[in-house]
């Protein structure tokens, strides 16, 4: 596959991506009516409705973790077939993870007690993240990718005591001590 044919299908799957929130009801851009580049309250009116917040962090680390998944089960594939199934796996994530019942589970059992879904803006560019991610990762030595997934999820551990890991484990197995950590008690 050339790179542009890979370039045209990753369009291909964000548009893909982006009509069905489209369809399932997902406002464009915030509500607010602004386009940020970044927000930084974990849980405020505006995060997931801008360019990036502090959750874009754990898309990269999709990235990360996709293109090491994919180099150990399809390391035959080119790597542009590989970072378009990393893609198409991001866009159905994006997709599920606005579905009413991820915006409930999220809202019943993570910090993101006030989340009402992503704005596509936001969607399409979590997606775009986890590519970046991909692409770092395709660079560079695994310590570092390791290094790098570890401050990744530190950083936003401290500032917002919440980050990939976290938000995993409470969407699966909800703690009540967790859930009062993230809470500042």
């Amino acid at each position: 596959m050339t790179t542009r044919n890979a370039a045209i299908a990753a369009i291909l799957i964000l548009a893909i991506a982006a009509a069905a929130e489209l369809a399932m009801g997902r406002a464009p851009i915030c509500a607010c009516g602004t386009i940020d580049l970044w927000v930084s309250a974990r849980d405020g009116p505006k995060t997931s409705q801008m360019i990036a917040d502090w959750y874009s962090l754990s898309h990269a680390i999709h990235g990360f973790l996709f293109y090491a998944a994919l180099w150990l089960v399809a390391s035959r594939l080119s790597v542009q077939w590989r970072f378009l199934a990393a893609l198409a796996v991001e866009a159905g994530w994006e997709v599920f993870e606005n579905s009413a019942y991820v915006i409930a589970r999220y809202r019943a059992t993570t910090a993101a007690a006030g989340y009402s879904g992503d704005s596509i803006l936001n969607s399409m560019f979590d997606i775009v993240f986890m590519a970046c991610g991909f692409l770092v990762a395709r660079r560079l030595p695994v310590w570092a990718c390791a290094a790098l997934v570890i401050v990744l999820e530190l950083i936003p551990l401290y500032l917002i005591r919440d980050n990939l890991t976290l938000n995993i484990w409470m969407f699966l197995w909800p703690n009540a001590s967790i859930e009062a950590w993230q809470a500042g008690g």
